[in-house]
């Protein structure tokens, strides 16, 4: 069962044993004990669901799934305030229409937009695409099947949204992921885009390898950074977002930096799922599936 915090004044008897836990990550220094320390502030690099205020960051979601159940067909009628912070799924209940949000039906996904020249693209459908519910051994999930029906047409897609965080300045956002069944022609592409910025974390087809870029604002050169040959092995993925930088982990381990036009806008962090943009495309009747064990996000700064 997840938890969305309200915002609250930090305690400034723990800015310094803070900003020292912080210095520390960002250095890599070894803990006492020998071992090294993971470069990401909340130390996300391992299976269970970090909770708690960490360096700078002040959690404002924690969602394991555990004993929860969303059939598929709950996140619909998705199209009220859409791509605000007061955007809402009807078909939802409680805490998950107030923590979560996507895309809704009919719009179409970046295949279209870019007009590649691939012969299948996407349209959302988070309402036969998205559900939660526990797995075989009783872990609580949210799953993203995505599948094209058997008579060929678009590849149904799905992109769902943390409401807590969505146009949000800054923060640090991780997951713990694992693609459980690949097929060609499907990928991801999580995100904070907008004003000409985007930063991507992580992205790549489901059937290579796991990667982040960062597109700075003011054009150019994109920063492009390989996380993990494979995504079909659980990996804890984060981004941390703050004045002037970005910064990608996987498993705890720093993957990739950039300075370059880093956003100083609200964005919402989007958790998009779509059709390939390269390689071949999905095949009529086939479909894969993304599983997402925990989520956690944070604010920036002191309050």
């Amino acid at each position: 069962m997840g938890t969305h915090a309200a915002p609250r004044r930090r305690r400034p008897a723990l800015f310094a044993a803070a900003a020292v836990t912080l210095l520390a990550g960002l250095l890599g220094l070894p803990r006492a004990d020998g071992a090294p320390r993971s470069a990401d502030a909340c130390r996300t690099a391992g299976t269970t669901l970090p909770r708690g205020d960490c360096g700078p960051f002040w959690q404002v979601l924690a969602e394991d799934f555990n004993g929860d159940r969303v059939p598929l067909g709950a996140f619909s009628d998705c199209d009220h305030r859409a791509d605000t912070s007061a955007a809402y799924c009807r078909g939802l209940r409680g805490e998950y229409r107030d923590n979560w949000w996507a895309y809704p039906t009919g719009w179409r996904d970046t295949a279209n937009e870019r007009q590649r020249g691939r012969s299948v693209a996407g349209v959302y459908h988070p309402e036969d695409t998205v559900s939660v519910g526990p797995a075989a051994n009783g872990d609580g999930r949210m799953r993203v099947r995505m599948w094209r029906p058997a008579d060929g047409g678009p590849v149904h897609a799905a992109a769902v949204v943390p409401r807590p965080v969505m146009q949000m300045k800054y923060g640090k956002y991780s997951a713990r992921i694992k693609v459980t069944k690949p097929a060609a022609g499907y990928k991801s592409a999580w995100l904070h885009y907008g004003g000409g910025c985007e930063m991507d974390h992580p992205e790549g087809e489901w059937t290579a390898s796991l990667s982040a870029f960062h597109h700075p604002c003011g054009g150019g050169r994109q920063g492009s950074f390989h996380g993990a040959d494979d995504w079909t092995r659980w990996h804890t993925v984060s981004t941390e977002w703050t004045p002037g930088q970005v910064r990608f982990f996987v498993d705890g381990r720093q993957v990739g930096r950039d300075t370059r036009d880093v956003p100083d806008r609200p964005l919402s962090w989007v958790l998009q799922n779509e059709s390939a943009l390269e390689g071949p495309v999905a095949a009529p009747g086939s479909s894969a599936q993304l599983e997402i064990t925990w989520v956690a996000a944070y604010a920036y700064g002191w309050r």
